[in-house]
Formats: structure tokens, C-alpha cells, sequence
């Protein structure tokens, strides 16, 4: 079966207008939910991230409250995936050749460290130029705005795509304060965003593209991943 790279940003904080930083992690539904479909599918995962740093679980992904009743399930698989694969390989000496697809999770550490990523834009468009298929979901499509050109050319520009909307960030309390709001920036850039009702499941899929909204959308990212392998 084929290889499938997850790639994680490395950010602990996000820093804030106000000179303030918010706590920030790993979404752990966002990172089990694909890598359990993935294995199921006997697919081999390898995650990366810049400087191979493991970034801290978020723990608002823990709180049933916000997260939802199977939290703790998500929550100790990928803390099982992450403590079996070992030490994450370093982005910047990473190549995209073995890997069938590229996979972007959430939590808010993509809008800090992953959307400018020089190495992640590397990449990413090497992987598309060679037709690998490339999921995100939530604020991973943050992370697709590094891949640009010389010019500053955004290679996902027209493209269809999901991911956590103004919305739901003023829903969960960090719109404000935060120095660029996701969807917006995908619209201003060019991406063709749309979005579905707030923390319900909306998943979109674009050729080899495959993008999902919010946690809930995790799982189908992933199935539109397998989907699209063939």
C-alpha cells in the first residue's frame, strides 16, 4: 500500500494582537481520526514537522464539553500513534518522492508557524506538480497558503476548499485578538471557500485536493485521501 505523510506544525503558542499568547497544540481527533483510517486501509504514515519538534497536545481537544464524547478515545490514539513512530522526522530534510499523499491537521498552529513555511511549500508543490493527493481540515489549510512562488504566486489559487470558518472562530472565542482569521485569508489569497453549518461535518474535495471544515470533518478528509489514492 502506499506511504502517507502528516505533516505538524511545530508552534506551542499563538501570539495575539494584544501582545497576549494562547495555548496551543495538536487537535487530537484531527490527528487520530485520519491516521486510524489510514492504518486501517494498510497505509503506512510517517509524520514531520519543522525542526522535527513534536508540538504539545492541545488540551481543549481533551474537554468533552468542547471536543465531544469520544475526546478521551482520540486522545490516546494519537498519543500512542506519535510514542510509536518515535522522533518525527524534520521537515527540511524531507522528501516528497516516497509519499502517495500529504496530510495537514489542525489546531491553531498552522496560522503560526506552518502558513510560511518555506521547506512545507517546497513540498507542497512538488507533491502537487506530481499529482499526490494533499488533505487538510480545520486550520490545516493554513498551511497550504506556504506554497507560493518566486513571484509570490499562490499555487492553490482557485481552488476549492473548506476549512474553519470566521464563524466558528468567533464561536469558540478566538477571532478576537487574532492576527488573521483562516477563511478570510483563503478567500483573499483566492482560494473558492465554502463552509458548512458551524462544527457540523463539510468536507470538500478539489482533483487531488481534500479538504475538510472543522474536527468533525477529520475522518472524511481522510476517506476522500484513501478515495482518491484508488
Amino acid at each position: 500500500m502506499s506511504k502517507i505523510l502528516i505533516v505538524m506544525s511545530a508552534a506551542d503558542v499563538w501570539e495575539r494582537t494584544d501582545g497576549s499568547t494562547y495555548p496551543t497544540g495538536y487537535w487530537a481527533e484531527e490527528l487520530a481520526a485520519p491516521y486510524e483510517k489510514f492504518v486501517e486501509a494498510g497505509h503506512t504514515v510517517d509524520f514531520a514537522s519543522p525542526g522535527g519538534v513534536l508540538q504539545p497536545l492541545d488540551r481543549h481537544s481533551a474537554d468533552p464539553e468542547l471536543a465531544g464524547a469520544d475526546c478521551a478515545r482520540y486522545v490516546a490514539q494519537a498519543e500512542q500513534a506519535l510514542r510509536a513512530f518515535g522522533p518525527l522526522l524534520k521537515l527540511d530534510e524531507v522528501g516528497i518522492d516516497d509519499y502517495a499523499a500529504m496530510v495537514l491537521p489542525g489546531g491553531h498552529g498552522p496560522v503560526v508557524d506552518l502558513f510560511q513555511d518555506a521547506d512545507l511549500g517546497r513540498l507542497l508543490t512538488a507533491a502537487d506538480a506530481a499529482g499526490k493527493v494533499i488533505g487538510a481540515v480545520c486550520h490545516g489549510p493554513a498551511a497550504l497558503l506556504s506554497a507560493v512562488d518566486a513571484k509570490g504566486r499562490w499555487l492553490f489559487a482557485g481552488r476549492e476548499m473548506a476549512a474553519f470558518t470566521d464563524e466558528e472562530e468567533r464561536l469558540f472565542g478566538t477571532a478576537e485578538g487574532a492576527p488573521w482569521l483562516l477563511a478570510a485569508r483563503l478567500r483573499e489569497r483566492g482560494a473558492v471557500h465554502s463552509g458548512g453549518p458551524a462544527y457540523q461535518q463539510f468536507n470538500v474535495r478539489d482533483r487531488n485536493l481534500c479538504t475538510g471544515q472543522n474536527p468533525a470533518s477529520s475522518a472524511r478528509m481522510a476517506e476522500d485521501v484513501i478515495a482518491a489514492l484508488g
